[in-house]
């Protein structure tokens, strides 16, 4: 594994135990104090919706970054052929990069809303809330073009967990 890579994994990953830190430490606060005392902390909910949004986001770069994310390998193996597999490398890159695209400009719409508008409670802008998506497509969609300028294929070691 190269130095970058590594570094993104280990970021990526104390980013998602932060994220996951607080939202434990938020929902049992408030649990604690609501049942406890008959009041709770009402950010409580909007701080751990955010949260949980950005870990999700960064769960999955970090995924697809190292291969992880579920294949369809019972559908590829007719076509695990030697002659098909540079084809079957970039097609599956070309869908990767379209889905993309497609999810990005929708985060993109999604962002340019929520500059607008305020969240109830804490009052972050919720152009928050579909950033992740749109930062996770882009970084996902850089991958994949690299995968697929590259020719490199796709990892088909997935065969064991599909089954």
């Amino acid at each position: 594994m190269d130095q970058p890579v590594s570094r993104f994994q280990s970021l990526a990953s104390h980013a998602m135990a932060a994220c996951l830190a607080v939202m434990a430490l938020a929902v049992f606060l408030n649990v604690v104090l609501r049942y406890g005392f008959g009041s709770g902390v009402a950010a409580s909910e909007e701080l751990s919706r955010l949260l949980f949004v950005w870990m999700v986001f960064i769960g999955a770069t970090a995924a697809y970054a190292r291969g992880e994310h579920m294949a369809f390998t019972a559908l590829l193996r007719p076509l695990r052929h030697r002659a098909f597999m540079p084809v079957l490398a970039r097609l599956i890159h070309a869908l990767v990069l379209l889905a993309c695209g497609f999810v990005a400009w929708g985060a993109w719409q999604q962002v340019v809303v929520g500059l607008d508008s305020h969240s109830v409670i804490l009052k972050y802008p919720t152009a928050l809330l579909p950033l992740p998506a749109l930062l996770s497509t882009a970084a996902i969609g850089v991958m994949a073009l690299g995968n697929l300028l590259r020719g490199r294929l796709p990892d088909f070691g997935h065969e064991a967990e599909v089954e």
